[in-house]
């Protein structure tokens, strides 16, 4: 009888593992220009690797099982403006590389360049340029996608309302929006009833809406910028959010619209060169802190009710209007440490920083040229001026106004300087 040597006996061992494992081998199914990515991906089994070298393909195609598709040095992927370029039914596709274009144009089909199907949880769409379609990206009914690092442009040519969105989330878990560039769409990100979500480091302009979002919880934005467009961000009917160091500017209406929002943290923002720097509507019981609000025609639009807000540590600069206000009470903000008002006129004896005068940011001529507007016309003339030095005498005249008890002598931000001048391109 043959003795086996310690390195037979272990390769006996190991010999059904070894096959068991290469079993699950991924294969690499490479498609050249001339042919069909399609029959590739029918070809494939679960797990395996498409490989596109560069070149155009017409196809429309459908990933319904899990595999990467993976472009090599940028390969061009067309509709023909016919349907969706390539929709995902599987769980856990990998896209990436791709140039994925000329969607078709039926705002009913919702025709998109990437359609991610119910059910296709663990998407990744990474490093691809989305172009000439009607939805960039459409995600529906899924669990933790990433959509990372992608360039998506649409159909410039239409006009605004017969354009899709760039990035379009319903009903979806945990996904991941990151460092994505998006412009010349409806809205750069739609969201609606999708919570446990992270966008991070997104850049939109030249869109009507930065972002469009209701019915959403438990999100963070962050680190995002929003330019050029009719309004920056705007979260809506929505709760436990994070909305920390993004920054909207040179937007033709808000900056950053807080409507129906509870129980957030808007912090660490800068919003400048809107005509309304913050648009709050309806909003109770969130934190408001350390954003600088710089050169707004108006810096925060305050409406519906929305008071018990904690609102400190901001940095109001230059605003045309500092607080549009039209209300039945004061709103008390600055209670735990002061906001900065560059209009502020009063004095600080002891030198500790805090102003000795509350700040008021409106007063009766500020309310009675907002309810009407032609008052506008006589805002220089002695009786007017006259009116607001008595309303300030005779606490019987006073309007009701956004009240800082603590207005700070310094602004927090020192490098607000290069926040002027960000205006809406179009704008006076």
């Amino acid at each position: 009888m043959a003795v086996l040597s310690v390195w037979q006996r272990s390769f006996l061992v190991a010999l059904p593992c070894l096959l068991a494992a290469g079993s699950v081998w991924a294969d690499v199914l490479t498609v050249h220009p001339g042919e069909s990515i399609a029959a590739a991906i029918a070809h494939a089994r679960p797990g395996d690797v498409v490989r596109v070298e560069r070149g155009t393909y017409h196809e429309r195609l459908l990933i319904d099982k899990p595999l990467t598709l993976t472009g090599v040095d940028r390969p061009t992927i067309s509709a023909d403006k016919q349907g969706d370029t390539i929709r995902v039914t599987a769980e856990d596709v990998v896209i990436e590389g791709l140039i994925v274009r000329d969607s078709g144009d039926s705002l009913i089909d919702q025709n998109a360049g990437i359609y991610i199907r119910p059910g296709a949880h663990r998407a990744v769409v990474r490093n691809c340029d989305l172009t000439y379609n009607l939805f960039g990206i459409y995600i529906e009914t899924v669990k933790d996608i990433k959509i990372d690092h992608n360039i998506i442009t649409g159909k410039r040519d239409y006009p605004s309302a017969r354009r899709g969105n760039g990035i379009q989330l319903y009903n979806t878990e945990g996904a991941q929006i990151i460092g994505n560039n998006i412009s010349f769409v409806r809205d750069g990100i739609y969201v609606d009833v999708s919570h446990h979500a992270v966008f991070r480091n997104n850049r939109i302009h030249n869109a009507r809406y930065g972002t469009h979002y209701m019915n959403s919880h438990n999100n963070v934005w962050e680190g995002n910028d929003s330019y050029h467009n009719r309004g920056g961000l705007a979260l809506m009917m929505t709760r436990n959010q994070v909305v920390r160091n993004n920054r909207a500017w040179g937007n033709s209406d808000h900056g950053i619209m807080l409507r129906t929002i509870q129980d957030s943290v808007i912090e660490g923002n800068i919003v400048a060169g809107n005509t309304r720097g913050f648009f709050i509507y309806d909003a109770e019981y969130n934190v408001i802190r350390n954003n600088l609000i710089v050169d707004n025609a108006v810096g925060v639009h305050l409406a519906a009710g929305s008071y018990r807000n904690q609102v400190e540590g901001n940095d109001f600069i230059s605003n045309r209007t500092q607080i549009k206000y039209v209300a039945s009470r004061d709103v008390a903000w600055g209670v735990g440490g002061g906001n900065y008002w560059s209009n502020y006129v009063g004095w600080d004896r002891n030198g500790d920083g805090i102003g000795d005068v509350q700040y008021e940011a409106n007063d009766l001529v500020d309310r009675l040229s907002w309810q009407h507007p032609m008052m506008k016309l006589l805002l220089a003339s002695p009786a007017v001026q006259t009116l607001r030095l008595v309303s300030q005498q005779f606490p019987l005249l006073r309007a009701p106004s956004v009240v800082d008890s603590k207005p700070r002598m310094k602004p927090h931000h020192a490098d607000w300087s290069p926040w002027l001048g960000r205006y809406f391109p179009h704008a006076n």
